[in-house]
């Protein structure tokens, strides 16, 4: 099997079936992404206040990719295999922006009160890329790599980067990480896999809406499930296997994620009636994101759990 390495020279800011592959692959092959922040880089600084460093920003959240894999058909199933996560710089960034985050109002929830006061935050990598320093705070965080953004392309549509959906995007999920597998729907031909928006750590929900935002290289090995759909994403852990829903209100998000859970434990002999009961004493459900266009919640169980005594 190959292994390739994408360096773009620009980047895409859409989840979309029309644009031109940057590579194409076959399946068992592996690729090294290298990934910009979700500002493209332009804050550096605490000068650096978003209303001015994003001012002609084209948007958020660049994306390296497409990637076609050769083989892989509308109703089959990606699998992204994440190998690891490195950082390309030694620090990431952090920000409060105007009219953006979980606890204030923005252009989709509208309020008459005035935004929260700008304000940047700066962590250092240490402790040989384990964890991140700030030293405002004095505050000292254990890193925890992911990739934001993970997405096949829609069918027909071209997505903007800050949304996720039944195609992954935008999900801010912290278990698309290495280690993991995730899967993801195919509505074209070569699946066309966009990747970005790399993390070095984030809490649950991503509140302020900005995590902590790094450059990276991510390296994923790519394989295919012939023939067979999936709705929406999924994650396979060495313990549990998980579902995500992005949805508004919320508790659709979470309704998403626990159905398409309990289908998938029909693959191991559940009926409907079974996985509602075991989801219900034993589930798992975790906010990946209150801050997008729509949230993404996961819904999981351990695997000990799909073995019968």
């Amino acid at each position: 099997m190959a292994e390739f390495e994408i360096k773009p020279e620009f980047y895409n800011y859409v989840f979309s079936p029309y644009l031109e592959p940057a590579i194409r692959i076959n399946c068992g092959d592996t690729v090294v992404f290298h990934t910009e922040d979700a500002f493209e880089s332009r804050i550096k600084t605490f000068d650096d206040l978003p209303s001015k460093a994003l001012k002609t920003a084209k948007f958020l959240n660049p994306q390296t990719g497409p990637v076609y894999i050769n083989g892989v058909e509308p109703g089959d199933t990606l699998v992204a295999d994440f190998k690891s996560i490195e950082f390309t710089r030694n620090w990431a960034v952090s920000a409060v922006i105007e009219y953006f985050g979980g606890l204030q109002s923005n252009d989709i929830t509208r309020t008459l009160q005035a935004p929260l006061k700008e304000k940047v935050w700066l962590w250092k990598v240490v402790d040989d890329g384990k964890a991140f320093y700030n030293e405002e705070m004095r505050i000292k965080i254990p890193a925890a790599p992911f990739c934001g953004t993970c997405a096949t392309a829609p069918d027909l549509e071209a997505i903007q980067a800050l949304t996720p959906g039944p195609f992954g995007g935008n999900m801010d999920v912290p278990d698309v990480k290495p280690g993991n597998k995730i899967y993801l729907p195919v509505w074209n031909p070569g699946g066309l896999f966009y990747i970005g928006d790399c993390h070095g750590a984030q809490g649950q929900g991503e509140l302020c809406g900005v995590a902590l935002e790094i450059t990276a290289k991510a390296t994923v090995t790519f394989d295919v499930i012939k023939g067979q759909t999936i709705n929406w994403p999924r994650i396979e852990s060495p313990d549990k296997i998980m579902a995500i829903g992005s949805a508004k209100p919320m508790e659709d998000a979470a309704r998403i994620a626990y159905a398409e859970l309990i289908k998938w434990m029909g693959d191991y002999g559940f009926s409907p009636e079974e996985g509602y009961q075991i989801c219900t004493q034993a589930g798992g459900l975790y906010v990946g994101n209150m801050v997008d266009t729509v949230y993404s919640l996961v819904a999981s169980i351990d695997k000990r759990y799909l073995k019968r005594l």
